[in-house]
């Protein structure tokens, strides 16, 4: 569902951004090109060091590897260590990217997502007229992990929510927790939190070089088992360091805690990420009890589902009838040059300046039923288009004016018609610019609910037409 205010738009880069660094696992050196991409594009990767440079979208059906990290793959091309890097665009609400990556796996900079947040708030944001479908979740979803002890749950909320609990079992790290109360505060509190790993992963990693581009700048060490000096020193070597030691908090001394809960929130972090793969944004209070990609990910599915099947439902406008209207009957017959019996639309009950929602009540006195199936009324389907156009002409023509307007049909596009309509029907008409209104053209999509049933849907195209004054 649409959320009414600014955000309502979709959003991609300014301008292109350019970041090169080296992959953790692969330790390859790789130069990613992050590009403005038109609406309802997502996130798209491009592998352009590959014949015929295959892309893969950010979505959780493509996903094919969740061992240490998120790695998606399709068309011949793979990307491993998305997650970072998708959860930068959820934090700075950037809708459409085209991501173009010469080499296997996203670089892991500093382990965070601080420096893409920084390079895309060096860029800035472009808004874009497309409008930006929020969906919400009818009721709670779960997703329950007893062998790992992982437990989820996505509750219906007016916003994105997340908290986090992470429990290792570790006297250094303890029980933490994070939270993200509002996706804006994502760029501070979340962002610069850095990947961890426990020492003694680390060794095993570093022994069967499973981290080529590891590097102690990009990683806190959690030691929260007795070390030896030979063990430090391997590990000083296999990193290149003259020196290691572990500090009195139980923690290698590489690096400073950017938060207490550093962890915690980094967990959080790599939620955000891998959630972003459901590739539809939706509005949910998500509490995840020790997440990890995998569970992250199957997860990420289990909304995905919920969503496709009850997206139809998030599109459906909120209608109160006993709420004061926009325009009422008397104030739609100042607009528009429609009288009884072709006027169809009863009143308006929201508006803003892409959007416009309309009420139609069906009865069964309309002039049409006499002759249109009698004793097996509907509504014939052109009728219910041309109620559409009326509800467009309502948000197209210039208000605050004493000049007079037509609105002519040049295109019908894509038109469907789902269930019939009878008398006792409240039709909602709602109808969204596709792009803005130039030399008069107006081109829209409509649809009509009954209930929270679509009856009818199309894409159409008119011309806002000023009276001679003498009309």
């Amino acid at each position: 569902m649409n959320n009414g205010n600014e955000n309502a738009n979709q959003h991609t880069l300014a301008d292109v951004i350019t970041i090169s660094g080296v992959g953790i696992h692969s330790g390859q050196a790789v130069t990613m090109t992050l590009e403005p991409a038109e609406p309802n594009t997502g996130v798209v990767f491009q592998r352009i060091d590959l014949p015929g440079q295959p892309t893969v979208k950010a979505d959780v059906d493509y996903v094919v590897e969740t061992n240490r990290s998120t790695t998606l793959s399709n068309n011949g091309a793979s990307v491993n260590t998305v997650e970072h890097l998708l959860a930068s665009f959820i934090g700075c609400e950037v809708d459409n990217v085209l991501v173009k990556i010469d080499g296997p796996e996203i670089p892991i900079l500093d382990g965070s997502s601080r420096p893409y947040v920084e390079a895309i708030e060096k860029t800035g944001v472009k808004k874009q007229e497309a409008i930006k479908t929020w969906y919400t979740i009818e009721h709670n979803i779960y997703f329950l992990d007893e062998n790992k002890k992982v437990e989820m749950v996505a509750m219906p909320a007016n916003e994105y929510r997340i908290n986090t609990l992470i429990d290792f079992n570790s006297p250094v790290l303890g029980t933490q927790h994070a939270n993200l109360d509002h996706v804006k505060d994502f760029k501070t509190e979340i962002a610069p939190c850095r990947t961890f790993s426990f020492f003694h992963e680390l060794e095993f990693l570093l022994k069967n070089n499973l981290i080529k581009g590891g590097d102690l700048n990009n990683a806190i060490v959690v030691v929260d088992k007795p070390v030896t000096e030979e063990q430090l020193d391997t590990l000083a070597k296999g990193f290149n360091r003259e020196k290691v030691a572990i500090t009195s908090e139980g923690y290698l001394n590489n690096l400073q805690l950017r938060f207490p809960n550093e962890p915690a929130r980094h967990k959080l972090l790599d939620l955000v990420g891998d959630l972003a793969l459901v590739g539809m944004p939706f509005k949910a209070h998500v509490i995840a009890n020790r997440p990890g990609h995998a569970s992250n990910v199957a997860f990420a599915k289990k909304i995905k589902e919920h969503i496709k099947k009850n997206r139809f439902k998030a599109n459906v406008p909120a209608y109160y009838p006993d709420r004061t209207p926009v325009y009422d009957i008397h104030a739609i017959e100042k607009i528009l040059p429609h009288r009884y019996p072709f006027l169809l639309v009863d009143k308006i009950v929201e508006l803003t300046d892409t959007l416009i929602v309309g009420v139609k009540n069906v009865t069964y006195n309309e002039p049409y039923f006499q002759g249109h199936f009698p004793g097996n009324c509907v509504m014939p389907g052109v009728l219910q288009v041309e109620a559409l156009a009326q509800c467009g002409g309502l948000l197209a023509i210039p208000k605050n004016t004493e000049d007079k307007y037509d609105t002519y049909f040049l295109k019908v596009d894509n038109c469907k018609f789902k269930q019939k309509v009878v008398p006792g029907d409240t039709l909602i008409l709602k109808m969204e610019l596709k792009s803005p209104i130039r030399r008069g053209i107006c081109e829209m999509r409509g649809t009509i609910f009954v209930g929270s049933k679509i009856s009818c849907e199309a894409d159409l195209t008119a011309q806002i037409v000023k009276r001679p004054k003498n009309d």
